[in-house]
């Protein structure tokens, strides 16, 4: 099933949500920039916004059956972590780019961790410094500080108190597709299954996200960058976006999607 996204454009803004629809919930991560504001359709219904957000594929059942996956990549490891605790320092390739992309949209949300903090972690941590200026991380945070509230109301607690002991939100990318690459700039898309527990006996939901992500490489590392971001959302307007499937449904072979092992 493909998704479509909402179209949200503001020059030079890092953005993320977490947008909670009954006991689904969608973490996306992108970097945007251009300000026209349009909601123009492109190819496979979906729109190819610069929106930080996607729906979720709320219908979406993986099949039974197991369909082996046609590409896979074991994405190489940054070589550190920062002071933020986020993995940094990936190869200058495409699959260092795309390793990085997988490591920015993957995040974890419970009772010690909110979404602003995890904003705040990616955007300091991955953000390109051309993306970056107070005014910029004070609208993350503001915009983080709703979108807590709205996963605090979806699991009925007060926003000032913490999650129900075991409830967490978590985001782990399970497939990418190359838009466009370069020696310095590399372009993806992201599938990404997300998982909600609202509590110790609550049941896990799961949805699956796409999003994209343009990266450069600056100062020896990766970065997300909106200009980069733009270009491939262009991109993605031409060529159409791949359908969103999980690994093991023949639709994410012909998606042209490549499953991700972990590295060794």
């Amino acid at each position: 099933m493909a998704a479509r996204t909402r179209t949200r454009s503001s020059k030079g803004i890092w953005a993320a949500s977490v947008a909670a629809a009954v006991v689904l919930a969608l973490t996306g991560y992108a970097v945007f920039s251009g300000d026209d504001g349009s909601d123009e359709e492109g190819k496979d219904g979906a729109s190819p916004s610069a929106s930080a957000s996607a729906d979720p594929s709320a219908t979406y059942q993986a099949p039974e059956d197991w369909t082996e996956p046609e590409r896979w990549a074991a994405l190489p490891r940054g070589e550190r972590t920062d002071n933020r605790d986020s993995e940094v320092g990936f190869p200058h390739s495409t699959e260092g780019a795309a390793a990085m992309a997988a490591a920015a949209n993957t995040t974890s949300i419970d009772a010690a961790t909110s979404n602003v903090d995890e904003q705040l972690r990616i955007y300091n941590s991955y953000v390109s410094k051309t993306d970056q200026s107070s005014d910029n991380a004070e609208k993350i945070e503001l915009q983080a500080i709703q979108t807590d509230k709205a996963l605090h109301k979806s699991m009925s607690v007060a926003a000032s108190q913490p999650l129900p002991t075991g409830a967490y939100v978590r985001s782990n990318v399970v497939g990418f597709k190359v838009i466009k690459e370069s020696a310095n700039e590399v372009s993806v898309f992201l599938l990404s299954r997300v998982v909600q527990k609202n509590g110790e006996t609550a049941k896990e939901a799961s949805s699956y996200t796409r999003v994209v992500n343009g990266l450069r490489w600056e100062d020896g590392d990766w970065k997300l960058s909106g200009q980069a971001t733009q270009a491939a959302l262009t991109a993605a307007q031409q060529d159409g976006q791949p359908k969103m499937a999980a690994p093991g449904d023949e639709a994410f072979n012909r998606a042209g999607w490549t499953a991700i092992r972990e590295a060794s």
